[in-house]
């Protein structure tokens, strides 16, 4: 007799589920304040890049804070035109090192990439989300669930600072 599961061994399915490099996965899209802490807060799937991704997460940030974000200090992925001026309409800059291949000349100065040393409270508050197993290994195929517990990290996080 032959089950399901035999069809399919091992396989990662679901909502939110996309190839990477190393096989399948869920990108966290978080924005946080200054000190590090989370947000706004979306998932996605690991398939789009980071840049068209940010939209979004920048929108939920702005749901739970009431304002538009004044800074995004992002890493190199983060580097592409059509993002920077969306910030500019919004009266916020994007803060991130250029890219090695990128065609347009530089559109920030250094004064402005002094803030990306702040970058390491962002790194932070990853290590601090990887501390929970169950969202560094998905086994839920429900994206709902699977954002209930990335929120309860959350606001795990948050209870702990304040």
């Amino acid at each position: 007799m032959l089950h399901r599961r035999q069809l399919r061994s091992g396989e990662k399915r679901g909502i939110c589920v996309g190839k990477t490099k190393r096989g399948k996965g869920t990108k966290w899209m978080v924005v946080a304040d200054g000190q590090g802490l989370p947000v706004g807060v979306t998932l996605e799937s690991a398939s789009p890049a980071e840049v068209k991704l940010a939209p979004r997460a920048i929108i939920d940030a702005r749901e739970r804070l009431g304002r538009w974000p004044q800074r995004l200090i992002a890493d190199k992925a983060y580097d592409a035109d059509s993002l920077r001026t969306l910030l500019e309409i919004l009266d916020g800059e994007l803060i991130c090192p250029h890219r090695s291949n990128r065609k347009r000349p530089s559109r920030q100065d250094g004064r402005k990439l002094r803030r990306y040393r702040k970058r390491w409270e962002i790194e932070r508050l990853f290590a601090w989300l990887g501390n929970w197993r169950r969202l560094l290994v998905r086994h839920e195929r429900i994206l709902t669930l699977y954002s209930g517990f990335f929120k309860i990290a959350c606001l795990m996080i948050l209870v702990r600072h304040f």
